[in-house]
């Protein structure tokens, strides 16, 4: 028997082709293996959103217009209520009325993001996108160390929740959840993937219908929410 036939396995192949390809495939194994381990059970955080100056003043005029009074942390100084204050530093009274009154409120992307960031816990654990009638979430969970397998580790959540306003209502509908990459079954959900919150729950007195009855208009598009209230 020559070297040639030596070398050559049943079905045709060279022991050192057959080599190669085990090689090759405990290297791609080993390369996912280690691509899910980084992406799933060692996330990394999230980097927070940083506004520029100008964006800073944007959202700070927002949140005034809501009554919200921010202490303007990225601009690294404090905000005082320009005008509402008198001469003794005391909050002015004044008489309560709805003219003129903003009903419509409006953020994009990265001021909601950046809005998490005043949080350095959540900044880092939680991420917010907006696209078209879509608003997705992505949710970092340490887990503690005690926790059986997965103790010590991070795991990944993602989240989609389609928003709209269709036929006079709020539209509000689960589009799914996973983890680590997993979709996770509508049962453990409770039966809630895919049904539209408001119609299923809207009926009846508690948050939905409430939410449903004070709310005119919900607009989501590519990096940015608006919603509008009823009087």
């Amino acid at each position: 028997m020559n070297t040639d036939t030596e070398q050559t396995t049943s079905g045709g192949m060279r022991w050192p082709q057959v080599l190669l390809i085990v090689l090759v495939t405990i290297l791609l194994t080993i390369g996912g293996t280690w691509w899910a381990l980084k992406t799933y059970l060692f996330a990394s955080e999230f980097k927070p959103v940083e506004l520029s100056v100008k964006e800073e003043q944007v959202l700070q005029t927002k949140l005034r217009a809501l009554g919200y009074q921010t202490g303007g942390r990225s601009m690294g100084q404090e905000r005082e209520p320009v005008g509402e204050l008198n001469e003794e530093g005391f909050l002015k009274p004044e008489p309560y009325s709805e003219v003129g009154a903003k009903r419509e409120v409006s953020f994009n992307e990265r001021e909601l993001n950046a809005l998490l960031a005043k949080n350095t816990d959540l900044a880092k654990k939680l991420a917010i996108d907006l696209s078209d009638d879509l608003v997705s979430a992505r949710l970092l969970v340490p887990m503690d160390a005690d926790f059986p397998v997965l103790g010590g580790k991070t795991l990944r959540f993602n989240a989609g929740v389609e928003m709209a306003y269709l036929q006079g209502k709020p539209v509000i509908v689960l589009k799914g959840v996973s983890i680590m990459g997993v979709p996770i079954p509508n049962a453990w959900l409770g039966g809630l993937k895919n049904i539209d919150l408001v119609s299923e729950f809207g009926n009846r007195d508690g948050f939905w219908k409430s939410f449903s009855e004070g709310v005119d208009n919900i607009r989501v598009e590519n990096g940015k929410i608006t919603v509008k209230l009823k009087e």
